[in-house]
């Protein structure tokens, strides 16, 4: 699945094929990738011994490291912790806490995927309350702006001095 990853401390954003995996027990981004694009990686307080899917002990050692960034798919934006280890070729997993907090519809033939739920953690909700502030207040500034500029015996007709109306052309 294609997403994109935002390095928090520079907002640069780089795109990565992240692998879906319900066996995963967390969300895993590679150490090489890791370095290689810049993430800034933060020392975990207590190490995390990783075991391969064959039940041996992963040949990069135990997770020492932790990468925070946004993670954007599909209009979905949400800030994600990785654990960062040894995946050999795979950037990013996102393993099965992730795939039960959003179950997101998958196209196996496709090879797509969609998520039209987000759950309250999440910041597809946060970006389209954050619209509606924007609109509120772009409408309280349009009034105050009003009130400055238009004598107040025309304020009944106040509709006519919006942005928008003030724009249009007669023809």
């Amino acid at each position: 699945m294609k997403v994109e990853l935002e390095k928090l401390e520079n907002h640069e954003e780089v795109a990565v094929k992240a692998l879906l995996d319900s066996g995963a027990t967390g969300l895993f981004m590679n150490m090489t990738f890791a370095r290689e694009k810049g993430f800034k990686m933060k020392r975990m307080k207590y190490l995390l011994l990783v075991k391969n899917v064959d039940g041996t002990v992963n040949i990069g050692g135990a997770i020492t490291h932790q990468v925070e960034c946004n993670m954007f798919f599909k209009g979905h934006v949400e800030r994600v912790r990785m654990d960062v280890c040894n995946l050999g070729k795979i950037e990013v997993i996102l393993g099965m806490p992730w795939l039960a907090t959003h179950n997101p519809e998958i196209d196996w033939e496709k090879g797509r995927g969609k998520n039209d739920w987000c759950p309250p953690i999440c910041g597809k909700k946060k970006q389209e309350e954050r619209k509606k502030e924007v609109k509120k207040i772009e409408k309280d500034e349009d009034d105050e702006t009003l009130r400055k500029l238009v004598p107040k015996r025309f304020w009944k007709w106040k509709k006519v001095f919006g942005k928008r109306e003030s724009e249009r052309i007669l023809v």
